[in-house]
Parts: structure tokens; C-alpha cells; sequence
């Protein structure tokens, strides 16, 4: 096969419900793969990022959720994106490595030479060409991703070493008690068909360990409350740690942004990062005006062709407005991400806010917080349907679905 001819894959991890349960009450209305950032699903941003790998032959979707929730997406995708994009469905967990070795047989489908795996809720500017091109100078089975962060916030991923010079892993370490290195992985990575080979080895390996043991059945019961069945088999733990350091994986590190979405402040968090991306590769999607027949237009705002939006409005930055919404007059919205179907009546200001589907936001009322992504309620929340009335002020909470409020609230989560 020459080089022109070689053909590459990409699988994305979208976990499943009970993945999501940080994200709720968002991820109680759709899928959190699903859900929007800069007005476009969280999974559409790895998606279109692997568009851009050369000889892309297919994009597959991983996850525990059910066919029908990603049916209508995944079909739009593909003909958007001219790459068939498919779903497929875990029937059991089998770990980040097992997952991709569970459908081995449709991956290689179309004899890849490189594999890129992905996970859903990773933001990053997805260097992937560049990633690709890196991992065959090193001629290696895997290379990672990986990225500079603060000493204080290693510990809470994985954590790696790498030879300064040629860039191989030589240790690795998920989340560690005492600090290791101040590089941590991404989850985003390219390997060749090798990894295959190499998943199945730890599982073979652990069925023989399984075997060789002669346990009375207590002794039994016991090892298997302690050891995962074979076929669950991890990426971290059980591939990237024992082959660190063996000339087989390394590691391509970006100087861009990178965040994990956990919850629904950091979802907007990285709303706002793919807005300010959206200045390199997509300005198209950017939204401008000067107040004179449009809204005026601060920053980083994506606006869906649907919505309406008062000329007297000030929006951004940092804000996405998604289909259907009503935007009033004298309204000012900051860093916020409006969904499908919400109505901000005249003079009413949102900031640091998530407002939930088909939810209403009162005349001369606020909906606020102080924009600590990190803290519970470092946002605001609105669920599906919430009803702000008019003069009320929303601050630091969060609302489940279908409630109306007709008096102030602070830090309070209201079920």
C-alpha cells in the first residue's frame, strides 16, 4: 500500500447516561454528546476536527446510549461532513482499550494504517494532521496527545513523562497521589493496528492468570471482586502505563487550549473557546453588528439563523443563541448560551447562564452568576421550561425543569 493509498479511522468515545450525571439537569433533555456548544453538539467539534486528517475513510461513535438517540445526528453528519459517520452500540462496559477492541473487526473494516482515538468531552483545537504526521516520523504504535498544566491541577488526570528529545512516553501515572510531571494526557491519540495486538495480550494474559490460579471458592470470590474480567480492558491503567517507556508509545504536545467537560460550567467554558476558535477556522459561524439594523455584536457570538433578535440588544461576549429563541428589546447577554425555543423578554440581562429549552425569561429580570466554571454553582442553570417572571433576579442556581419563579433567588438549587 503506498503512502497516498493509506487509509485512516477515527473512533470517538461518547460514554452513555450514567456517564452524564454531572451534567444534569441538562443531560436529562438530551444526550450530552448531543448537547450545544458555540451551536453545534459537543460531539460535532471532534467530528469536523477529524475531517481535516488526510484519507479519513470513516468516523465511528462509541457509546452505551441507545441507536435512536444518535440515529437522526449521525445521518445529518455524514452528509454534511461527506464522511460516513456511524454509531455503535456497547452492549456491556468493557473500558476505554476494550471498547475499541470490542469492534476491531468493523475498525479494520477498511484496512486503516492509523487509528485515532478520541474522546467526546475533550476541548482542544484537535491538532490531528499535525498528530498523525508527528506519530509516523516516530514510527511508534500510539502517540498521545499531551499539555502543559498548573502543578496543582495535574493530579487530577493523567500524568506523563516524556523524553525531551525524541518525545517518548517513559512513564505514566493516572491521577497520582504526589506529583510526577506537569504534562498530562489529552485523551485524544493515533495508534496502528499494533494496539489491537496489544489490548488482546493484557486480556489473554489476565485469562491465563485466571486459569493457572488453584483458589478455593472463597479465595475465588474474593479475586473476582478484585480483578476486571478480561475483556475489560483500560487505556490508562492497563496499556499506556506498561508500555511507557518501551520505545512503543509517545507523545505530540499542544501549546493550544484544552479542557475536559465534566459539567455544565465547564460546558460553557468551552463553548467560549470553541467560539474564539471559531476566528481561524469557521468566522462564517461568528455573528457581527453594530446596533444600527442588528444587535450589536461584542466578541465571540453564534447566532442560529432562526432566532430573533431585537436590533436594540447588546450581545457577547462569548454567547450562542440556538434555534427558534427571542431575544427582546434592550436586552444584554454575557457569556451565556441560550437553547432552542427561550424567550428573554425586553431589558432582561443573563450572564454566566445556561437557559434550558423552552424556558422564559421575564421583563426588567436577571439571570447571573459569578462565572467560577469550576464551583457547583458557579453558573446559573435554567432546566426545560423554567419560567423567570418579570423583576426577578436568578443568582448562583440552579432550576430543575418546568418550575416558574416569581420571587429572587441565591444559591439555591430548586428541584
Amino acid at each position: 500500500m503506498g503512502i497516498s493509498d493509506e487509509k485512516v479511522v477515527a473512533v470517538i468515545m461518547v460514554g452513555g447516561p450514567t456517564k452524564g450525571t454531572r451534567f444534569r439537569p441538562l443531560s436529562l433533555n438530551i444526550p450530552k454528546p448531543l448537547f450545544p456548544l458555540a451551536g453545534q453538539p459537543m460531539v460535532h467539534h471532534p467530528i469536523s476536527a477529524c475531517k481535516r486528517i488526510p484519507n479519513l475513510a470513516q468516523i465511528y461513535l462509541v457509546g452505551f446510549y441507545e441507536e435512536r438517540e444518535f440515529a437522526m445526528y449521525v445521518s445529518s453528519i455524514s452528509t454534511e461532513l461527506r464522511v460516513p459517520v456511524r454509531y455503535l452500540r456497547e452492549d456491556k462496559p468493557h473500558g476505554s482499550a476494550g471498547g475499541l477492541y470490542n469492534f476491531r473487526d468493523l475498525i479494520m473494516e477498511d484496512n486503516p494504517s492509523h487509528i485515532f482515538l478520541l474522546n467526546c468531552d475533550v476541548c482542544c483545537s484537535f491538532p490531528l494532521p499535525e498528530m498523525l504526521e508527528a506519530h509516523k516520523r516516530y514510527g511508534g504504535m500510539g502517540t498521545i496527545l499531551v499539555i502543559k498544566v498548573s502543578a496543582e491541577s495535574a493530579s487530577e488526570f493523567g500524568e506523563l513523562v516524556a523524553d525531551p528529545v525524541t518525545n517518548e512516553l517513559l512513564h505514566y501515572t493516572e491521577k497520582p497521589e504526589t506529583f510526577v510531571s506537569d504534562r498530562i494526557n489529552c485523551g485524544v491519540y493515533v495508534f496502528t493496528p499494533d494496539i489491537f495486538t496489544a489490548i488482546q495480550g493484557v486480556s489473554s494474559r489476565r485469562k491465563d492468570r485466571a486459569n493457572l490460579r488453584r483458589l478455593s471458592s472463597f479465595e475465588a470470590l474474593q479475586s473476582a471482586t478484585r480483578n476486571p474480567p478480561s475483556d475489560f480492558v483500560r487505556l490508562d491503567q492497563d496499556i499506556l502505563t506498561p508500555f511507557a517507556g518501551k520505545k512503543k508509545l509517545y507523545t505530540y504536545e499542544t501549546m493550544d487550549f484544552w479542557e475536559q467537560i465534566k459539567t455544565p460550567g465547564k460546558s460553557l467554558k468551552c463553548s467560549g473557546l470553541h467560539l474564539a476558535q471559531f476566528r481561524f477556522t469557521s468566522p462564517n459561524l461568528l455573528a457581527s453588528g453594530d446596533g444600527t439594523k442588528t444587535a450589536t455584536i461584542i466578541g465571540e457570538v453564534n447566532i442560529h439563523p432562526s432566532a430573533k433578535v431585537h436590533p436594540s440588544a447588546k450581545i457577547g461576549p462569548n454567547v450562542s443563541i440556538s434555534a427558534n429563541a427571542r431575544i427582546g428589546a434592550g436586552v444584554r447577554l454575557i457569556s451565556c448560551i441560550i437553547l432552542d425555543g427561550v424567550e428573554i423578554m425586553e431589558n432582561a440581562v443573563v450572564f454566566h447562564a445556561i437557559v434550558g429549552w423552552k424556558s422564559s425569561i421575564g421583563k426588567w429580570s436577571r439571570v447571573q452568576a459569578e462565572g467560577d466554571y469550576k464551583a457547583k454553582l458557579g453558573i446559573t442553570i435554567l432546566g426545560e421550561a423554567v419560567t423567570v417572571e418579570d423583576e426577578v433576579v436568578v443568582t448562583n442556581s440552579i432550576v430543575l425543569p418546568h418550575k416558574t419563579l416569581n420571587v429572587s433567588v441565591q444559591d439555591e438549587i430548586l428541584l
